[in-house]
């Protein structure tokens, strides 16, 4: 029996944990709060709950032979990811995984005025948050390395899906960067970033990097016209880059004013990816149609 560890199973993470359960894997699920833990145990799968920050927190983990999926977030400020690295120092000395996933994000590129990025492109981020996701990368190319564990690192674009929609700064009328002024910005589907997941652990191979994103860029201010008219609700103003300086938050202005088309095409031929929702539209109709579902 496959034998699969999902460390941080939240949105994605069930998604993955789900399609193994129906394979007839042994899934285990490592959260943070009992409450969610309680939840997952009645759908079938074995919990470990635990904190990330701190290294003792971390109760001692079977891993032998499991595929992991290390979907954590770094903690916020400093450059480096300590939940990674606590976890990694955890399982290091004991059972050898299969293999491991380290879901990072495209942050780890610098901004690049809108060119064309490829895996291959130099991963010098200019956020700090960019700085913690390649630090995390970096720790698990280095315990592969040291273990002969493969590791296969995927980048990954905005995440979009159900109950994955901007709904409170559309609501609120938040300011857009003027659509003249907005950059490409790139994302993938809830549904189809999991795929990938699983698509990696199948088919991945120790030190393989891949983009993930639909392969259909654009702007943040596009984007969020487009979820604003599948939610039914009214466009936001735009303001001109000065004046977004000014009005938005440091972290949502360094979304905005960011710009990069991700190239898309290793994940894609490698992997052998057919997505389900390449198009942004068609995505956002079923994310706002599972919402009413609900």
């Amino acid at each position: 029996m496959q034998r699969i560890f999902i460390a941080g199973c939240g949105y994605i993470g069930e998604r993955i944990a789900h399609s193994y359960l129906k394979s007839g894997a042994d899934v285990t699920c490592m959260v943070r709060s009992p409450e969610h833990a309680s939840r997952l145990d009645a759908a079938g799968f074995s919990t470990v709950i635990s904190s990330f920050d701190e290294q003792t927190a971390i109760p001692p983990l079977t891993l032998s032979g499991s595929v992991i999926f290390y979907l954590v977030p770094p903690p916020g400020g400093g450059i480096t990811d300590s939940r990674a690295r606590n976890f990694i120092a955890r399982i290091s000395g004991g059972e050898k995984p299969a293999k491991i996933i380290y879901m990072s994000a495209t942050s780890v590129y610098s901004d690049n005025n809108g060119a064309v990025v490829t895996e291959d492109s130099p991963a010098c981020p200019d956020s700090a948050m960019g700085k913690r996701r390649l630090d995390a990368e970096s720790a698990f190319r280095e315990f592969g390395a040291a273990t002969a564990v493969p590791v296969i690192i995927l980048r990954v674009s905005g995440i979009y899906g159900p109950g994955r929609l901007p709904v409170m700064q559309i609501s609120q009328g938040q300011p857009l960067l003027n659509e003249e002024e907005s950059g490409p910005s790139n994302r993938i589907h809830a549904d189809d970033l999991a795929a990938v997941c699983i698509a990696a652990a199948e088919r991945g191979s120790n030190g393989d990097i891949f983009n993930v994103s639909d392969g259909k860029p654009s702007s943040m201010t596009s984007y969020f016209n487009a979820c604003a008219d599948a939610l039914g609700l009214p466009r936001q103003p735009q303001v001109t880059l000065a004046e977004a300086r000014q009005a938005m938050s440091p972290l949502m202005f360094s979304y905005v004013t960011q710009a990069r088309i991700l190239d898309n095409q290793r994940m894609l031929n490698h992997l052998g990816i057919r997505l389900r929702y390449e198009n942004l539209a068609d995505g956002l109709a079923a994310s706002v149609m599972a919402c009413h579902q609900k």
